[in-house]
């Protein structure tokens, strides 16, 4: 067994593990994934100050999130289908978070229910909701998540349409997976991942199947899902949201400081500066790259939080020195449960903290509330004002 040390070894053993169409739907972007690569890529530009001789005996990545005591600032983002890169993949994520003291959000799109992951955790999480055009569903599911002790709805703006994402397509993308010959002889690789989905009852979509009139099975599911996307969705509707949910509000999706100006008079808690992890518009710029002008536009007035990219504590170091509150962490946690489950969403969370950890050590800072841009190189902080 080789030695990990990095999300990237999980990442090498998640490719192994968890079939093709599974990987390409947490790897791919829209189109020709430009914005994809421009998660990755800006990153890197952004350079460190290092500062030497400094005490930083006394350093902790503890913080909060939300008014939620928090051991590192991240969140786990709501996955869609994370019950196919590993069974019962949602319990075990939200799982992991607990004794690492980080939020868990769980997607619309969910393999393991509401109802399921309340049950086997005990612990309040975060929901995340996609608004679709059956309002009285959306009504009952809102009402579910409270009855849940959902501590928070994430409610995400940029699916009003669906970006192509070409390799979902070419795959035939569903749930449970459609047995193409490619797909079986794919499959057919991956034992362990067989064995794994074979001996749990949960392989279709737990949010919806049984709760939607007419939706019993997934061939009903599949009709239902395609004409419920809802390109009227606009920001009366968000209104209406917080007249029925009284709790916690997260905005996900702002990529625009007019937008985040409007999500803060529409009373958010918090946003989520993200491009969909470049699975939406193609050719928008990275979440990394919009951070600074929105969080320059609201940061004070609410939390800014941040996904698309975070893999490693370096950059989430980089998030906070240009803004951000914290951050939420889609395919870094997706590697680490494909490639060992629970252990393996600890591992990405222990990685993640302890880079963090020495990145502040390295760049002479104690707390996470001291990060800012003077961590960074010069010119990496003019690039971040651009």
């Amino acid at each position: 067994m080789p030695t990990l040390t990095c999300v990237e070894d999980l990442r090498q053993q998640y490719l192994r593990r968890v079939p093709r169409m599974f990987v390409d739907y947490a790897e791919s972007g829209s189109y020709q994934e430009e914005t994809l690569a421009a998660n990755r890529r800006d990153f890197e530009a952004i350079k460190f100050r290092q500062r030497i001789l400094t005490d930083v005996s006394q350093r902790s990545t503890a913080t909060t999130l939300l008014g939620q005591p928090v051991s590192v600032p991240l969140a786990i983002a709501p996955v869609g289908l994370l019950g196919m890169q590993h069974a019962d993949g949602e319990i075990h994520a939200a799982r992991a978070a607990n004794p690492t003291v980080i939020p868990f959000c769980l997607s619309t799109m969910s393999v393991a229910s509401i109802e399921d992951v309340a049950a086997e955790t005990g612990k309040p999480f975060w929901f995340q909701l996609y608004v679709m055009r059956d309002r009285a569903f959306i009504t009952k599911l809102i009402a579910r998540a409270a009855a849940a002790n959902c501590s928070a709805l994430v409610l995400t703006v940029d699916l009003q349409v669906l970006g192509q994402r070409h390799r979902d397509v070419k795959n035939g993308l569903s749930v449970p997976p459609r047995m193409t010959l490619a797909n079986i002889l794919n499959i057919a690789t991956k034992p362990r991942w067989v064995k794994e989905i074979l001996s749990t009852r949960r392989r279709s979509f737990g949010n919806i199947v049984g709760h939607v009139t007419g939706v019993a099975d997934t061939r009903s599911l599949g009709a239902w899902t395609n004409d419920q996307f809802d390109p009227t969705l606009n920001w009366g509707d968000v209104k209406w949201i917080r007249d029925q949910r009284k709790g916690k509000l997260i905005l996900k999706g702002i990529m625009d400081a007019g937008d985040a100006e409007k999500a803060v008079n529409a009373g958010a808690d918090a946003i989520v500066v993200s491009n969909h992890g470049g699975r939406q518009l193609d050719g928008a710029p990275s979440s990394i790259a919009a951070l600074p002008r929105i969080a320059g536009a609201v940061g004070t007035r609410t939390e800014v939080l941040i996904d698309g990219g975070i893999t490693s504590g370096q950059n989430l170091m980089r998030a906070l020195a240009l803004g951000a509150k914290g951050a939420m962490i889609g395919k870094a946690m997706v590697y680490g449960l494909g490639a060992a489950g629970e252990e393996g969403v600890r591992q990405v969370i222990g990685y993640i903290r302890r880079e963090l950890d020495i990145t502040m050590a390295l760049t002479g800072v104690n707390k996470v509330s001291e990060i800012d841009r003077r961590v960074l190189a010069d010119w990496a902080s003019n690039w971040a004002a651009v």
